[in-house]
């Protein structure tokens, strides 16, 4: 039997971003959302119509972080830009999730595919305004449709999973040096130690190659999202530690952010923690 989906008072989620020590500018941004079907009264009769208005439980949750490629120009803009568009267009365009439990995987994922590609179209767009032609940024994003979870993937920002104290990544870098190990030039040992481990084979706002894939959710994961300013300094390890032990999701991000700038903060290190607590039914 499936575990029940936590309420909407389970969920303790937290994110915080830090310039670091060595760049001037903050070009990651990171979002955390519930999604709800909604009544909002235009006109009416009634004598007491504020009774409709109401917000019901969440149907899905959507949780993101975006990078700003590099220290380019525009960064910020662009993953604050890609940030907005694709949360407008989850609300706006995607209603599948008000059907979950009709549909299939698939479904989801070639939603999350679209929304990426709307996403790399209306930066560009943008960038073609503003006359900057190098605007980029990765983004993750997990679309949280109990008890399944979908995870969209542009470039190198990271989403591990922690269950029963096991850290599991549930994303996998589009870097330059990944790709090699893809196809076998280089070992996969080797890919931290590779000269295009921070080359991105794919961005939002240049060649986008959406990643889609879908996993599972249950009662105690803890969740954590993350740009490559925390993976730089900090290990798998040492992050599976602090989630293991956390008293917060407020905490653990404080904690995390710490540890990247003990660790050299040579870049925006931005963390985004999502987890449910179990609490008395009301």
């Amino acid at each position: 039997m499936d575990d029940p989906k936590p309420r909407d008072d389970e969920l303790d989620a937290a994110g915080l971003t830090d310039v670091g020590l060595v760049r001037k500018e903050n070009q990651d941004h990171f979002l955390f959302a519930t999604l709800h079907k909604t009544v909002r009264v235009g006109t009416t009769s009634l004598p007491n119509p504020s009774a409709l208005e109401t917000v019901s439980e969440r149907v899905a949750s959507i949780t993101m972080v975006a990078d700003g490629v590099g220290g380019s120009e525009g960064g910020e803009a662009t993953s604050r830009i890609t940030i907005e568009t694709v949360t407008s267009y989850v609300n706006r365009t995607m209603q599948c999730y008000y059907r979950a439990g009709e549909l299939d995987d698939d479904a989801f994922l070639t939603e999350l595919r679209a929304a990426a590609l709307a996403t790399h179209d209306a930066v560009s767009e943008r960038a073609v305004e503003l006359g900057l032609a190098r605007m980029a940024t990765t983004l993750t994003l997990g679309l949280a449709v109990w008890p399944r979870f979908f995870l969209l993937q542009v470039g190198d920002s990271r989403c591990y999973r922690l269950r029963a104290g096991k850290l599991e990544l549930l994303t996998q870098d589009q870097t330059m040096a990944q790709a090699l190990a893809d196809q076998g030039v280089i070992q996969p040992a080797d890919v931290a130690r590779s000269p295009f481990r921070n080359v991105l084979a794919s961005a939002i706002g240049r060649e986008a190659a959406p990643a889609v894939t879908g996993h599972d959710l249950k009662r105690g994961d803890v969740v954590l999202m993350c740009s490559d300013g925390l993976t730089k300094h900090v290990s798998d390890e040492q992050i599976r530690n602090r989630l293991e032990t956390l008293t917060s999701s407020k905490e653990g991000c404080r904690q995390l952010v710490s540890d990247a700038l003990a660790g050299g903060g040579t870049d925006n290190v931005t963390v985004l923690i999502v987890r449910n607590v179990s609490l008395p039914a009301t």
